[in-house]
């Protein structure tokens, strides 16, 4: 079997788990396909708070492609567009979803993984992984919306930089570009990454989902933003039982126990 993306539930976390660890996590074509039917299943299930995508193996997040499907997959104009189809749709799913989602990278990730993980709200890392776009190596063009994504997380410089110079970048150089929010030592990674987790997903549902609302529309042209629907989503937080408990555990000196409702 070409690789897999293993499903899996704990509390509020949603976990989608690349796996084809002997060809460091990279993704086949079945992969893609799964990761926008996966993140809509995460969505649909009211106890989900969080979606994280991560890498089976301790070795990588995701090599990239699975480069041995290009010659039945990307090889004639169907093909290709049938392939960059499931791509873009796996990464539309992750930054259009309307719960958080993160990227929770331990090694490689590289080309068509760092895509996925770009597509991702927020990406958390350990402190040896390491980051690459290679496609000027390898005689790809690099996707329009990857480049276009690229340069609305990154800006225009850092995009170009690594795209031209297909260079190996490492964890805390990747920070300072913009690529990752926080980078934590390899001892204490695991460790770090629940524990933050954790803290997110304690946090109120509707709120959550206002700010992914808010920050989705945001990434629009001005004129294709919805703003009320942004708006239709911070309101609901206003008419929620979950205000109250907010508002009740502040005066209380506890911690709140959202509901989501």
């Amino acid at each position: 079997m070409a690789g897999q993306v293993h499903y899996a539930v704990e509390g509020a976390i949603a976990r989608l788990t690349l796996d084809q660890q002997d060809k460091l996590n990279a993704m086949s074509f079945e992969m893609w396909t799964a990761v926008s039917a996966l993140v809509q299943r995460a969505e649909a299930d009211r106890a989900v708070r969080l979606i994280v995508v991560t890498g089976a193996g301790g070795k990588a997040f995701c090599a990239g492609a699975d480069i041995s499907q290009f010659g039945d997959n990307r090889t004639g104009e169907e093909a290709v567009l049938a392939y960059d189809r499931a791509v873009n749709d796996a990464s539309f799913a992750l930054a259009h979803a309307s719960k958080p989602t993160i990227a929770a990278i331990d090694g490689i990730c590289f080309g068509g993984g760092m895509g996925l993980a770009m597509s991702c709200d927020l990406r958390l890392a350990s402190a040896v992984s390491r980051f690459r776009i290679p496609a000027a190596r390898l005689g790809i063009g690099y996707g329009y919306d990857n480049v276009r994504m690229l340069t609305q997380r990154l800006g225009f410089g850092p995009t170009a930089e690594l795209l031209f110079s297909a260079r190996i970048v490492g964890a805390e150089e990747a920070r300072g570009l913009g690529v990752l929010q926080h980078v934590w030592p390899a001892q204490t990674y695991a460790a770090d990454l629940a524990a933050y987790l954790q803290t997110m997903a304690e946090n109120a549902p509707l709120s959550l989902i206002a700010a992914k609302q808010a920050l989705v529309e945001l990434e629009k042209p001005e004129s294709e933003q919805n703003r009320a629907k942004a708006q239709a989503a911070i309101a609901a937080c206003y008419h929620s039982r979950d205000y109250v408990e907010g508002q009740a555990a502040f005066k209380e000196k506890r911690t709140p126990q959202f509901k989501g409702e």
